[in-house]
């Protein structure tokens, strides 16, 4: 790969996630201050993006890879995309702010697939060469958190017209990315192949079927996190939270390069057992913490974020790949993304705001000037879905330490 090339795709992939976190991680406080969003509402707006991965496979398969330039395709989408952010800070309606989130997921969630299509076809060892270039994204995420702490904009329309503004600097920047024309209309193209239906073969392998189930439920506690963590750190005091929690992805990153050592060592299901028990210490860190005596358990519960996804989404993905094969191992993953961030995400962000809802207080937080909540009661609730996924995994969960291809 040549050096302008690498740069191109590492920028690429910056801006990409920075587009991201600018808004995505700080919107429940957001809506709660601006526009006096009920915990149902906000959980809603987050199952926006789920609703638009489920979405997304149709678009990228059926149309968009067989007869639209992936780089070129991609800068319209931003652009496009980059007018819904900034029409989003003029919102003022939950039910209208609703529609333009989604409207504007629809638009981003492709430009995931179109970016890794385009990163992809420039390399000769995508092995090697993609980690490194996929890393840029987490280091995105990562700068757009710290500009969000550093400004002190999380709770301001401004993290939308920050996100508003990269995405159309990336919108313009794709058109000069190295070209990844269409497969064209000869293409192996369907809905079900979009969506990886030739994979459910693999439910017939019954680790594999126990996995996938436990993978869905235990979406339900990640929603938590993602749609209000940011929140309650806010009702908690902490200054500069998009930023602490920034932590999250720095975690991720140094957790991830130990899964492939642990993965042929210690196996499939003792990893997954960590990732499962660190969602559960992770919310109990955050039910019982607090910014004066125990601070220390809500950085825990932020730190906690590289186990609890690299062990059990990561390391989910190379089970998936490997049971799957070379056969129909895109198909597989393709079918997992949808059932996870799909349709595990949609019940996750749905549940997660009606029990935030259930226990709004009548007393008014010092920090957002809305009404409190009972973060105790709100966090013990994924703890006990965490603890059943658990037992549910324990009891009935049976792979061997070296996975095996399902049918053979």
């Amino acid at each position: 790969m040549k050096t302008k090339t690498g740069f191109l795709l590492c920028l690429m992939m910056f801006l990409q996630y920075f587009i991201w976190s600018a808004w995505y991680v700080t919107m429940s406080t957001y809506m709660k201050v601006h526009l006096g969003a009920s915990d149902d509402a906000i959980g809603l707006a987050y199952g926006a993006l789920a609703l638009a991965t489920m979405i997304s496979p149709f678009f990228i398969g059926l149309i968009a890879d067989r007869f639209f330039a992936a780089q070129r395709l991609m800068g319209i989408l931003h652009l496009l995309g980059a007018g819904m952010l900034l029409l989003a800070t003029k919102i003022t309606d939950n039910s209208v702010f609703f529609w333009v989130i989604l409207v504007y997921s629809l638009l981003y969630m492709p430009t995931i697939a179109l970016s890794n299509s385009i990163a992809f076809h420039q390399m000769t060892d995508p092995g090697k060469q993609f980690p490194w270039i996929r890393v840029f994204g987490t280091i995105g995420w990562i700068i757009a958190g710290l500009f969000i702490a550093r400004l002190d904009i999380g709770a301001t329309s401004s993290t939308f017209i920050m996100a508003a503004a990269v995405s159309a600097g990336l919108g313009i920047i794709s058109f000069i990315l190295p070209d990844t024309p269409p497969k064209g209309k000869s293409a192996d193209a369907s809905a079900g192949k979009a969506l990886g239906v030739e994979a459910l073969v693999l439910f017939k392998d019954k680790p594999y079927l126990i996995f996938f189930i436990a993978a869905i439920l235990v979406c339900i506690p990640l929603s938590f996190y993602y749609g209000f963590a940011n929140l309650f750190l806010t009702e908690s005091g902490m200054k500069e939270s998009a930023g602490k929690m920034i932590l999250g992805q720095v975690s991720e990153a140094v957790f991830i390069i130990a899964i492939p050592f642990l993965f042929n060592t210690i196996g499939v299901k003792k990893m997954l057992l960590l990732g499962m028990a660190a969602w559960i210490l992770r919310y109990v860190a955050f039910a019982f913490g607090n910014i004066d005596t125990n601070v220390w358990m809500l950085y825990a519960g932020i730190i906690l974020h590289g186990v609890c996804y690299d062990f059990f989404f990561v390391t989910g993905y190379m089970y998936t790949e490997k049971k799957a094969g070379e056969k129909i191992k895109n198909a597989a993953q393709g079918l997992f993304t949808f059932a996870t961030y799909g349709v595990g995400m949609v019940i996750g962000t749905w549940f997660s705001g009606k029990t935030a809802g259930m226990y709004t207080l009548s007393t008014i937080n010092a920090f957002t000037g809305k009404n409190d909540h009972n973060w105790v009661n709100i966090w013990l609730v994924p703890v006990y879905i965490a603890i059943a996924v658990l037992l549910y995994f324990i009891l009935f969960f049976r792979e061997k330490k070296k996975v095996h291809v399902a049918g053979e």
